[in-house]
């Protein structure tokens, strides 16, 4: 059984579930063409205490918007969450300095799930319908809305879990 990140459902509006998430810790990658595989290796044990690290979820990237003006924000990148047992202190440390720990602190977060393939139509699809019911409600958002994916690469689509979500006020 793969350790997914905690949280805690606090609300729902309709498909959409407001969650308040502790503090985590991630592995990161930025602004690189493959971020999966140098998180991967860095899992597998490509750190300075050659450990393994179990595969948690979701894997998290931000989501790809279209440009406009102003820019908020276009920071390609990639987190593994780490299991739960690491702090930012006891993390094993990367190897590869295109791997970063960071401590995401805790947050409040609106999230809508939606199956199949996290491709760009149903992303953008989920997306506008995310914010359009935080919207309706009055609720800030803050920053860029994210992809949560939380199955292997080998599920079929009709059995996948993803989620767009959002920080909130």
């Amino acid at each position: 059984m793969v350790e997914t990140a905690p949280y805690e459902e606090i609300r729902r509006i309709d498909k959409v579930e407001i969650r308040e998430y502790p503090a985590i810790i991630l592995a990161t990658v930025r602004g690189n063409r493959n971020p999966f595989r140098l998180l991967f290796q860095y899992i597998s044990g490509n750190n300075r205490s050659n450990r393994k690290i179990s595969m948690t979820t979701p894997v998290i990237t931000p989501e790809k918007i279209e440009m406009t003006s102003p820019v908020i924000n276009r920071e390609d990148a990639m987190s593994f969450v780490l299991p739960s047992k690491y702090t930012i202190e006891t993390a094993p440390i990367p190897s590869d300095e295109k791997v970063t720990i960071e401590e995401l602190p805790p947050r409040k977060v609106a999230a809508i799930r939606f199956r199949g393939y996290a491709r760009n139509n149903n992303i953008e699809k989920h997306t506008a319908e995310l914010l359009e019911i935080l919207g309706k409600e009055g609720i800030q958002v803050k920053g860029t809305p994210i992809i949560m994916r939380y199955n292997a690469p080998y599920t079929p689509g009709f059995m996948r879990r993803n989620e767009v979500a959002v920080e909130i006020d």
